[in-house]
């Protein structure tokens, strides 16, 4: 039984992400993050994707993870909810999306919970460390990828999750809030000199950057096949 409403597995399954079991399982978030495997499970990304090379599969799998952090804070802001499972239980695997594979989330509906108020900064710095920060780090073992670059396909769904949070007056004040921590350079102490969410911003509110080439480098999305250059692109 599920304690997500109709509206949060609507909004989670436009972000690729599902809360039943995958039919293709292809690795957890803590295989992903295993020193051993790594290596080997990119190339997997690879196939699935039908990547060219490394650096754009390992740019693909961020965008595809960057779309699991974004339903993170929606729903932190929507219903003060968030996925707190361990790395076991997210699981990644090949389902086909408009006609092809790729590489989906799938998070199961009992490991989402309530967060108190008391712990709402804890709770965001927990995603931003120990979820992407150590996703990219790992990553990039393998990879000579840009972190900038990785960071970056993050926070184009932020953008845009900010953006229509924002205009919801029903999510506009939890909204706020959590945008002053992301943008809050202490909140960032651990993970980067200062706020990488607030250096992308510019200091410009989400819906003043949308439609912008805001992003200073290149997702490689115009290199997957079936996949279109991103409207954020400074090769524009």
């Amino acid at each position: 039984m599920t304690n997500l409403t109709t509206d949060q597995l609507r909004q989670l399954n436009m972000y690729s992400i599902y809360v039943d079991a995958p039919e293709r399982n292809l690795f957890t978030l803590k295989m992903l993050l295993d020193s051993e495997k790594t290596e080997d499970l990119l190339n997997v990304v690879q196939v699935v994707s039908g990547s060219p090379n490394r650096t754009v599969a390992a740019s693909y799998f961020m965008r595809r993870f960057g779309m699991f952090t974004a339903m993170q804070f929606y729903n932190l802001a929507a219903y003060d909810e968030v996925w707190d499972g361990n790395n076991e239980q997210l699981h990644f695997g090949a389902k086909e999306e408009y006609g092809k594979l790729a590489v989906s989330t799938f998070a199961s509906a009992k490991d989402w919970r309530y967060v108190e108020d008391a712990e709402r900064r804890d709770v965001i710095k927990r995603i931003l460390k120990d979820e992407c920060a150590a996703v990219i780090r790992q990553i990039r073992t393998v990879t000579s990828i840009s972190p900038l670059t990785l960071w970056e396909n993050i926070f184009g769904f932020l953008l845009w999750q900010y953006h229509v949070l924002l205009a919801n007056p029903g999510t506009s004040i939890e909204a706020r809030a959590d945008l002053n921590m992301l943008n809050d350079d202490a909140l960032w102490e651990g993970i980067a000199p200062r706020s990488l969410f607030a250096t992308y911003l510019k200091g410009c509110e989400p819906s003043a950057l949308l439609n912008t080439e805001v992003r200073t480098t290149c997702c490689f999305s115009k290199d997957v096949p079936g996949l279109m250059q991103c409207g954020f692109c400074p090769l524009k």
